[in-house]
């Protein structure tokens, strides 16, 4: 099992590896002669692809798996539009953990935002409410497993962070999910601050999976998520499940069945 597992994450590198040189070749043409333009081209590649900020440091994580699967995979903008409204959360217990979330200098950070407590907002189930352009996805936040990334996800709604931001990523294939919470819809913006993984232990990305984004660095969380729309069984267990979908998933399967622009 263990050898199988390796197999597959090495396979979903390889993908990562033809996808960063396809987007290393596209942000050459729009960025031409940039220093930018160099380090993604000589940069390392990471199981969620990242790009590198102005200062050379990784940019908060682009969250876009990568399909495992040659035949019939797709991975680019959704021909779908979904557009975020108004994020929400409500209910849920005072939490008691620390949390802790420097400085990152990412693309798109709103100036003046700030970080969230260092103390939780929450414990125990949180729920939360997506209203989207396509209608409301309905979500349980688990603040017990993953406080700190709730935590996050609660003060970014709070301050209307992803209000206006368009899901700008859809994969298929080995890797079936869609792809948000980046204000420059690049898949390279962030909140300027970062943290650690939380409930990866044994994760699984089935269907309806709410989950975080990162970059191999080290707690690189920051605040692009991603929903699994089918059981995406050999994405390796490095990304933190922070909720689940308990309404709306048929969203989610429309802009799906939509696939990718051209």
């Amino acid at each position: 099992m263990d050898r199988k597992k390796e197999l597959a994450r090495q396979r979903y590198q390889r993908q990562q590896q033809r996808r960063q040189a396809q987007e290393a070749r596209a942000r050459r043409v729009r960025i031409i002669g940039s220093i930018l333009a160099v380090a993604v081209i000589a940069g390392g590649v990471a199981a969620i692809v990242t790009f590198t900020g102005d200062d050379g440091s990784d940019a908060a994580a682009s969250a876009s798996p990568t399909p495992t699967t040659e035949a019939d995979s797709q991975d680019g903008k959704p021909k779908q539009e979904i557009e975020l409204r108004k994020v929400s959360v409500s209910g849920g217990e005072n939490g008691t953990a620390k949390c802790d979330y420097p400085e990152s200098k990412d693309r798109g950070a709103p100036k003046g935002l700030g970080k969230p407590p260092s103390t939780a907002a929450y414990k125990g189930t949180v729920k939360a409410t997506i209203k989207t352009s396509l209608g409301d996805i309905k979500v349980e936040l688990d603040a017990g497993k993953a406080p700190c990334t709730v935590n996050s996800f609660a003060f970014l709604a709070e301050k209307k962070y992803f209000e206006k931001t368009k899901c700008h990523r859809l994969t298929s294939g080995g890797l079936s999910v869609l792809q948000c919470g980046d204000p420059t819809g690049s898949g390279s913006g962030g909140p300027g601050y970062r943290f650690a993984n939380e409930n990866t232990d044994g994760a699984k990305y089935t269907r309806g999976t709410l989950a975080m984004a990162h970059s191999q660095m080290p707690d690189s969380n920051g605040s692009q998520f991603f929903i699994v729309y089918k059981d995406s069984t050999e994405l390796p267990p490095d990304y933190t499940v922070f909720g689940k979908i308990t309404s709306g998933m048929g969203i989610v399967d429309k802009v799906a069945n939509a696939g990718v622009a051209a």
